[in-house]
């Protein structure tokens, strides 16, 4: 049974370089196309903004948003498989929300897979609204998988 999480035991903090083994093991875990070490690498040279989310100190999440202009565009938000259905997403984007309004974005900007229907329905539980389709923008065993296109205005 899954019993809920102690979001007094989480924490949200910047990514470091020390982290990415780990986020990387995550990734690889979660994702037939995982980012590579340099995406992550990249991100972080480019003062993108990259979070982990811990329980206990265990990194169980993590975030990599970009700031464009007034617009946020969230790249990546994964969490762990054991963590998954439990809240740790909604904890984490609602984080990624804090952070755009205290840097006065105006949106934030994501694609999903058309197929991540957890996915989806968090992002428009917190009022995410579909605004396009890129065709075939991911990578899929059967070829190419289409994105929909999502955005939070604020």
């Amino acid at each position: 049974m899954n019993k809920p999480l102690d979001k007094a035991n989480l924490v949200v903090r910047t990514m470091s370089e020390a982290d990415l083994p780990l986020v990387l093991q995550v990734e690889k875990s979660i994702y037939a196309y995982p980012w590579t070490p340099g995406n992550f690498a990249d991100c972080l040279a480019s003062e993108y903004r990259c979070y982990v989310l811990t329980c206990d100190g265990a990194l169980i999440a993590y975030a990599v948003q970009m700031a464009v202009l007034d617009e946020m565009h969230l790249l990546n938000l994964t969490v762990s498989d054991n963590f998954q259905q439990k809240g740790v997403g909604r904890y984490l984007l609602e984080s990624l929300v804090s952070d755009a309004l205290a840097l006065q974005a105006v949106k934030i900007i994501l694609e999903v897979r058309r197929s991540n229907f957890p996915a989806i329905f968090l992002y428009e539980s917190l009022e995410f609204k579909q605004v396009g389709l890129r065709k075939n923008y991911y990578p899929d065993q059967r070829g190419r998988e289409d994105a929909i296109v999502m955005e939070m205005l604020f």
